[in-house]
């Protein structure tokens, strides 16, 4: 990780935007910017936490151990988004997650004292926090639950539809986020060996298709209709 001498606009990311007009030359003079590469990590789960992290630019995905050896994508992260929120107010003062760069990424980084501050005294980012607070609960609810109930096909069809919400679709028609069938299984916690046949399932049922590490939905309805929980 490098510092990024250019810097970001100062409003594309929640501090920024949330914060009253007169606390933005403590934000200026507080934030610092960073580059990561491709596969670059941002810090790991057990770090000691240092701070919060906005993503100025790129896309990110936010992970952590699950059993022995494996990996469980908890979410993935793009332009405007907070990574590193996760450590504020744990006893151990360690982050519980690991975040990575899925391409080059820029990101701002925001000392905690400060940005503890900043929670005291502009109230719009705070208020605005504590639903983002909500709104990821009840998403890591929501993914336990299929993890433990929804089956390995139902799942894959819930991450596609998630992602395709998240991100759109680029000009070539496909979900605009390149993904590996790796990160997919460690997205719907499961073995590489089963996502690919799953996956292949779908292709050969003409819902999805698929083109190296772009993905795109071809039949939306059959898709939800794989998520039902019975």
């Amino acid at each position: 990780m490098k510092k990024d001498k250019a810097g970001c606009d100062g409003k594309t990311c929640l501090l920024c935007r949330l914060s009253i007009k007169e606390w933005s030359p403590a934000v200026a003079l507080h934030r610092k910017n960073f580059i990561l590469n491709k596969g670059e990590m941002l810090f790991k789960e057990g770090d000691k936490v240092t701070g919060i992290y906005f993503i100025y630019e790129g896309r990110m995905k936010v992970h952590k151990h699950w059993g022995a050896e494996k990996e469980l994508i908890v979410r993935f992260a793009q332009k405007g988004d907070i990574v590193g929120h996760r450590g504020m107010g744990g006893a151990e003062h360690l982050y519980p997650v690991s975040a990575t760069a899925l391409e080059p990424v820029k990101v701002c980084f925001i000392e905690m004292d400060f940005f503890q501050s900043s929670l005291k005294v502009n109230h719009d980012l705070l208020y605005e926090l504590m639903l983002f607070y909500a709104q990821e609960l009840q998403s890591s609810e929501k993914h336990m639950r299929n993890l433990a109930h929804m089956s390995v096909k139902g799942r894959m069809a819930n991450a596609l539809l998630l992602l395709q919400q998240k991100f759109g679709f680029n000009k070539d028609g496909f979900i605009d986020l390149s993904l590996s069938k790796q990160d997919l299984a460690s997205y719907i916690g499961a073995t590489y060996e089963t996502t690919f046949r799953i996956l292949n399932e779908l292709i050969e049922e003409r819902l999805v298709a698929v083109s190296g590490k772009s993905f795109t939905i071809l039949n939306e309805a059959k898709l939800l209709r794989l998520t039902e929980i019975v």
